[in-house]
């Protein structure tokens, strides 16, 4: 795995001060102060923003998807390299990576507002864009639960409240339809690897970690102290995984029957050749897809029940 793309993956949340946004006063078309309206984003900061911000520009994958789930694609007018999903978004204007966004790019394209997640986000150009006056709203997804929410959020503020209704109410029935075929069924022991070598796993508090339990499993590593953190080959022997889950750039989930990793060769899950590979998006990308990433981890812990 790229070095890019393990930065990405495990960056910590991180939870930024609560100041206020500004509104825009370098620029001639900028809303006046009377026109803009306060609301108060996902980790607690009152914002200052247009009624119905018309130029979005997002800086997560997640964050793309869940504009695009809501028909707000139009407005959408910067996003970074690694939006990728939709199709369409690969068309939207480039403001460089995740860890090096371009604050001369953002200026550029004139967003009235920029939506960022606490998953994906540095401390400090947060801290610029507030310096240049740029509303910024924080995404803050830690749960299966926060993803539907944060949409609710996100469809409030932008003037598609039905819209996002619509689209949570479709959501929701399908993780209830889950919830109800795996509830009172044993849950097998999981190990979800984020990375393979050196080991890396969800801990604590990581939404990967509650998507297991969301699917009807229970998580070997969900007590481990960071979210995302190295792990001990010999404490997963001992822990004696019933299932693993890898992490897999294909799109169709895969059982690896000829899976080959010695040093686990002893746990349950390698025995009885219980290792699947599941699209990695579905699994690490905080948005609506993740909904489908609990169906397909329930689809392979209790296969029984999706027949």
């Amino acid at each position: 795995m790229p070095m890019s793309m393990r930065a990405l993956l495990f960056l910590p949340v991180l939870l930024l001060p609560l100041w206020a946004c500004r509104p825009l006063s370098s620029q001639g078309d900028a809303p006046r102060s009377a026109e803009l309206r306060i609301v108060t984003d996902e980790i607690g900061r009152r914002v200052a923003i247009p009624p119905s911000p018309q130029r979005l520009i997002s800086l997560a994958p997640s964050v793309t998807e869940m504009l695009f789930a809501l028909g707000l694609e139009e407005r959408i007018v910067g996003v970074t390299s690694y939006c990728d999903y939709p199709a369409a978004a690969r068309a939207k204007e480039k403001v460089g990576d995740i860890l090096n966004p371009s604050l001369e790019r953002i200026l550029a394209l004139r967003p009235d507002l920029v939506i960022i997640s606490t998953a994906t986000q540095l401390e400090r150009f947060a801290r610029r864009l507030e310096e240049a006056g740029v509303p910024l709203y924080v995404v803050n997804a830690d749960r299966v639960e926060d993803v539907l929410r944060s949409l609710e959020n996100l469809g409030e503020i932008m003037g598609r409240r039905e819209e996002a209704e619509r689209v949570v109410h479709a959501l929701r029935a399908r993780l209830e339809d889950v919830r109800a075929r795996v509830r009172g069924r044993p849950r097998p022991r999981v190990l979800m690897v984020i990375q393979r070598d050196p080991l890396l796993v969800p801990g604590r508090g990581a939404f990967m970690t509650d998507l297991v339990e969301q699917a009807g499993g229970q998580s070997i590593t969900a007590d481990a102290e960071r979210e995302w953190t190295p792990y001990s080959l010999e404490t997963v022997l001992a822990r004696a995984p019933e299932v693993i889950i890898l992490p897999s750039r294909e799109r169709i989930t895969r059982r690896l029957v000829d899976m080959r990793w010695p040093e686990l060769e002893a746990t349950p899950a390698l025995r009885q050749g219980r290792v699947y590979a599941i699209h990695t998006d579905l699994l690490m990308r905080p948005g609506p897809r993740l909904i489908e990433g609990v169906e397909e981890l329930a689809r392979v812990l209790h296969p029984e029940v999706f027949r």
